[in-house]
């Protein structure tokens, strides 16, 4: 099992090119950028000694867990995509890091990272699902990062909500490609939410397939500068924005013009037909009776034949 521990460092080129005549504790006390991306590496030791360390490359390793971090907490970038990490955990300590690649992972559930205040970016596409598994997100974590959220990239994990993601205010990249979102409403909703988004990616969702898609997320994020790779200009969403709100504006008239088409005074011209109660053969019903009309009474061709018979025999 290959470990990234001290004397690895020692023995790597890098250490190497960049001694200079500094002894060893100098070298790592200075050392502020580490690469061991594709390495082979399957754990991390320990690198407490490297208490500068600012940017860590980890990816295209082998490495399952998230540990032997805490030390970092100058720590602003993590990249440990394209590795075989299954949980967000042991970040508690890194108080500045402010970008987190994992990417290309085995991850379920975003969590593990209540305590990490500073992040503005994360990242976590293509992770490496089990059937019928999607990635989930624990209210917790998007909580806390409600005020510090920047850029979230989700692609190709089968999520099919997002609504969730409402609580995550700041915004600004939103990547969400290859999902299995479908619900226009729902998107609606999650956007008009996010006053920040500037870009954002929904390639290859079912949604996409519903009419107006694209005019109604426009009309809704009204900074977004492109969406699914394609520019929008301010002339199509300010023409949108004005289409938008005439057809909206017509809409309250028509329904403002139907509510003063109703009667607003009681049938009080009725009002001793209804003291005096049902006539036979009237028929009283709540429309006549609100309209201020009273139906008269139905014929009854076998009642009207039987009458006739009857006087014609008596006459006889």
């Amino acid at each position: 099992m290959v470990l990234l521990t001290i004397d690895l460092i020692t023995k790597s080129s890098n250490y190497l090119k960049k001694k200079r005549g500094y002894t060893f504790p100098e070298y790592l006390k200075r050392l502020t950028h580490l690469n061991f991306s594709n390495k082979n590496i399957e754990g991390i030791g320990d690198l407490s000694k490297c208490r500068n360390l600012t940017v860590l490359y980890l990816y295209d390793n082998h490495i399952s867990q998230i540990c032997n971090l805490g030390f970092a907490s100058n720590l602003t970038h993590l990249y440990m995509q394209n590795n075989d990490v299954t949980r967000i955990e042991n970040l508690h300590n890194l108080d500045k890091l402010s970008k987190l690649y994992l990417g290309g992972n085995s991850i379920t559930v975003v969590e593990g990272l209540e305590q990490v205040r500073e992040l503005k970016e994360l990242h976590l596409e293509n992770q490496k699902l089990a059937p019928g598994e999607k990635l989930l997100f624990d209210p917790r974590t998007l909580l806390s990062l409600a005020e510090s959220l920047c850029v979230l990239n989700i692609n190709n994990n089968r999520i099919d909500e997002i609504k969730d993601l409402a609580a995550l205010k700041q915004l600004q990249h939103f990547s969400a490609a290859d999902n299995k979102l479908h619900d226009m409403e729902e998107l609606d909703f999650v956007f008009s939410n996010w006053p920040q988004l500037h870009h954002m990616d929904l390639s290859g969702n079912p949604v996409c397939q519903t009419p107006k898609y694209r005019d109604r997320l426009i009309t809704v994020c009204k900074r977004l500068e492109d969406l699914d790779g394609k520019e929008i200009n301010d002339l199509s969403r300010q023409f949108l924005i004005r289409w938008k709100a005439l057809k909206e504006a017509k809409k309250k008239r028509n329904n403002t013009h139907m509510m003063t088409e109703l009667p607003i005074t009681s049938p009080l011209k009725h009002d001793s037909d209804m003291a005096r109660g049902p006539r036979p053969g009237h028929i009283y019903s709540r429309t006549n009776v609100l309209q201020g009309k009273l139906q008269q009474p139905r014929s009854d061709p076998t009642r009207e034949r039987r009458v006739r018979y009857s006087i014609s025999q008596n006459t006889i």
